[in-house]
């Protein structure tokens, strides 16, 4: 028997043996040839992850300077010292690892380090483990700014709640605070503007955008808060809550609470203020600005801190969802006692016509009109505070940026107390919303005795295409904000 004849029977006795002290899978050594040797037809192998149990790998060899052993049909890279590489040990046992690091044991007793457990590295490496990724990664996205997950294994849900270290192009964050500013400020002032130079023959576009505006939020509170609200109140990191209606009784809450503010207001307004004829005007404006500001503070945080590769889509959304918005506002208080003074105009000229001097508003009419242009001015609320109110609204997004940015190496969307804070108040801002948009703008606007209870055929059906327009494009920016 030649002396590569004997080398090789050693060899294959010395495997028998380790087989026996450090059970494996026997079918793994019935050929010590190299992988590259094996048929086409064999099964890809599946790559061993680092979570994974293993004992030992086997059928040890050179290639060039470096070590490969296998583990089961997977040849993995070995770390052995220089000095180590003339005489390779057939096998080495006592796998385990060390944080993300995977070592073995050779016979001397030393740790060698095992490269290839669950890497990117082309060795060990197979199409068969990429479907198998594919098939159980989980499936993340955010709503609202805070990341939610489906599918993968329920080990990997429970991992999802614990804060993710990311990183954040602060710099882009800074910089596309200021397009917020500028866009939400363009879209709240510009009706604002509009409204006094635009001819009367074009009045009707701007009730189309009211009507727009309109179907923005009540799509804004029941597409994208009510459902975002939902979705934090059942997200798994939050638990099981013991009323499952917690939810809808919230934004029930926030319905109630608009309701007793508007209420409150117009008694009020009506007892101190009642030379003021568009006072009820503000107080619905108000309300509806309070429940917006709530909403877009909150879209500023959690804008902010969306992950890297959802907040370039993330943020055209929002700046869309914030211009929509703004014109909802805008075109509000630009209408503050427009309708008031319209109507004070037609009577105050109906009774010079009749050369009555009755008194409206504790005010003489007389022949020469100078009450009609003290009614006028009391019935039109000044420029400076339409412009502070849409300040607040193009500000307050913004500032939710800046906040987020302040929070961005501390925030989990994931955390318990964190989910329940932006449920709460995305719920409460939906039940505002909610009243504002049905009960003051469409019903008001529709129903009781608003521009288009007794409007023409043409212009009724411009404002209704104008409502269902407002809805429909909303509800498709919820698809991903």
């Amino acid at each position: 028997m030649g002396w590569s004849q004997k080398r090789s029977t050693a060899l294959r006795l010395a495997v028998i043996i380790a087989l026996d002290v450090f059970p494996c899978s026997k079918a793994s050594y019935i050929s010590p040839q190299p992988i590259s040797q094996h048929p086409m037809t064999t099964p890809a192998p599946i790559v061993p992850r680092a979570t994974e149990s293993f004992t030992a790998v086997s059928e040890c060899h050179l290639h060039g300077a470096s070590v490969f052993c296998l583990y089961g049909t997977t040849e993995l890279q070995v770390v052995v010292p220089a000095t180590a590489t003339s005489e390779i040990p057939p096998t080495y046992t006592g796998c385990h690892n060390h944080g993300d690091e995977s070592f073995c044991v050779a016979p001397d007793g030393s740790d060698v380090e095992v490269i290839g457990l669950n890497s990117d590295d082309p060795a060990g490496h197979s199409e068969e483990d990429d479907a198998h990724s594919e098939s159980g990664e989980q499936n993340c996205h955010f709503h609202a700014g805070v990341e939610h997950c489906v599918g993968g294994s329920s080990e990997s849900s429970v991992a999802q709640c614990s804060r993710r270290d990311r990183d954040y192009n602060v710099p882009l964050r800074i910089g596309l605070l200021f397009v917020i500013l500028v866009t939400s400020f363009i879209g709240v002032a510009g009706p604002i503007f509009l409204k006094p130079i635009l001819p009367q023959k074009f009045q009707p576009v701007f009730l189309i955008l009211k009507q727009f505006g309109t179907g923005v939020i009540i799509s804004t509170a029941l597409v994208h808060l009510f459902t975002h609200a939902q979705l934090m109140f059942t997200n798994e990191c939050l638990g099981e809550l013991g009323y499952e209606s917690t939810t809808a009784a919230i934004v029930m809450a926030g319905m109630f609470f608009a309701f007793v503010i508007e209420y409150t207001s117009h008694r009020l307004a009506r007892k101190f203020w009642a030379r003021t004829q568009y006072n009820s005007e503000v107080v619905g404006v108000t309300v509806l600005e309070a429940g917006i500001i709530f909403h877009s503070l909150l879209i500023g945080v959690t804008l902010v801190v969306a992950g890297d590769s959802f907040f370039i889509t993330l943020f055209v959304v929002i700046l869309f969802h914030q211009m929509f918005e703004g014109i909802a506002l805008g075109t509000r208080i630009a209408s503050i006692g427009q309708s008031n003074r319209a109507d004070g105009e037609n009577a105050n000229h109906g009774q010079l016509a009749r050369g009555d001097t009755t008194s409206t508003q504790g005010q003489t009419i007389t022949d020469n009109g100078d009450s009609l242009q003290e009614s006028k001015n009391l019935n039109s609320l000044p420029m400076p505070r339409k412009f502070l109110m849409a300040a607040a609204f193009a500000l307050v997004t913004p500032v939710g940026m800046a906040i987020g940015i302040g929070v961005l190496n501390q925030f989990n969307g994931n955390d318990p107390s964190t989910l329940i804070a932006l449920g709460t108040l995305n719920a409460l801002s939906a039940g505002i919303l909610i009243w504002v948009g049905v009960v003051e703008m469409w019903a008001g606007d529709w129903m009781f005795d608003g521009e288009l209870a007794n409007a023409g055929a043409v212009v009724t059906t411009l404002g209704g295409l104008g409502l269902v327009a407002g809805m429909a494009l909303m509800s498709f920016l919820g698809k991903w904000a």
